[in-house]
């Protein structure tokens, strides 16, 4: 009886090696198919019911939902046309031809370096040639970056297609496979599956929600900003911004470069206003949405979430900044509740 015993085993963890080895190459477009379905199910459900579709119908509204709440923005963001490419062109050249206007008045009063980057500032002013040598070393780096970049949202384009197709099938056997996955929780967990079920719930749909709702919050409110003061571009510079915000950078890499540029135009008061506005109204968004949704699922740290995004981004791609804090936050959260209940047994 031993020997068989150990024999299913070994067979059992053969099969969920082999299993894991299969599905590794996709495991991140899986996880996040599986987030995308569990947070939208609600409005899976209302779709499903309410205009009287069935499953598979139902999935693929949603699935197309999701596909262009996505791709639209990015679709209006970019050049509209010739034109708009043109023009784009004619600022790059003027702006080149124009060259650097001389170092500021504020500039010399910097202890210590002062001097030295006025001398620089108004070399480069009156020839662009001198700045061009000086970041020569660094292009071959910047290009090797930036080919990185493209890569990686070329991949994370393939990687969300995929999690769309396979989010179709979530949606579709949803509930055969949530009823599978909490039979086999309680079996593990016994009289605590049910509260674990409810937090890692809970925890997952606060952080995606948190991550989201501030890129969209904040998304809009650089687009408004930028629209205001006269920033060329403002929807491509706020989708933009909306983006970034789920990275530790957010989008004041966005506002801060927009708000110099007025200054350098001579429109010094409405950089004034773009700066005031991104930290009070933009950057403030961000210590509020995000924190007021995370916590509804657990009380995570700013740390926690910030390695989840990086370290996401780094193990998975581009779907890793959403994976990585959700991974992090169930994980966090799991370890909490078990340290509260350590009554907590597996029964198998």
């Amino acid at each position: 009886m031993e020997a068989e015993r150990l024999l299913m085993t070994l067979l059992l963890g053969g099969i969920a090696i082999g299993c894991t080895l299969v599905l590794y190459p996709f495991f991140s477009a899986i996880l996040w198919a599986g987030i995308l379905t569990y947070t939208t199910w609600p409005a899976y459900d209302w779709v499903r019911h309410h205009a009287r579709l069935g499953n598979m119908t139902a999935a693929g509204v949603m699935v197309g939902v999701v596909a262009v709440v996505v791709v639209l923005p990015l679709a209006l963001a970019v050049p509209g046309g010739a034109s708009d490419i043109d023009q784009l062109r004619h600022v790059v050249l003027d702006a080149l031809q124009a060259g650097l206007p001389g170092a500021p008045a504020w500039l010399p009063g910097i202890p210590v370096v002062g001097p030295s980057l006025v001398n620089l500032w108004n070399t480069w002013a009156a020839d662009l040639t001198s700045m061009v040598d000086f970041f020569r070393p660094y292009f071959g780096i910047a290009g090797e970056y930036l080919l990185a970049v493209l890569l990686g949202l070329a991949n994370g384009v393939l990687l969300f297609l995929l999690a769309l197709f396979v989010a179709f099938f979530f949606y579709a056997a949803g509930e055969r496979l949530a009823a599978t996955a909490v039979a086999i929780l309680r079996r593990i967990a016994g009289a605590q599956a049910d509260r674990l079920i409810t937090v890692t719930g809970a925890t997952i749909r606060g952080v995606v929600y948190g991550i989201l709702g501030t890129a969209l919050v904040q998304g809009i409110l650089t687009t408004l900003g930028l629209w205001i003061t006269g920033v060329p571009r403002a929807l491509l510079l706020g989708v933009l911004a909306g983006g970034l915000s789920v990275l530790p950078i957010g989008a004041p890499a966005v506002w801060i470069p927009a708000a110099l540029w007025l200054m350098t135009q001579g429109h010094v008061a409405w950089g004034i206003v773009l700066m005031i506005y991104g930290v009070v109204a933009v950057s403030g968004a961000d210590s509020v949405i995000r924190p007021f949704f995370i916590s509804r699922g657990a009380q995570l740290p700013f740390l926690l979430t910030m390695l989840g995004v990086l370290g996401g981004a780094l193990a998975f791609g581009l779907l890793g900044v959403f994976v990585g804090p959700v991974l992090l936050g169930v994980g966090y959260t799991l370890a909490v509740e078990y340290a509260r209940n350590n009554e907590v047994t597996p029964t198998v």
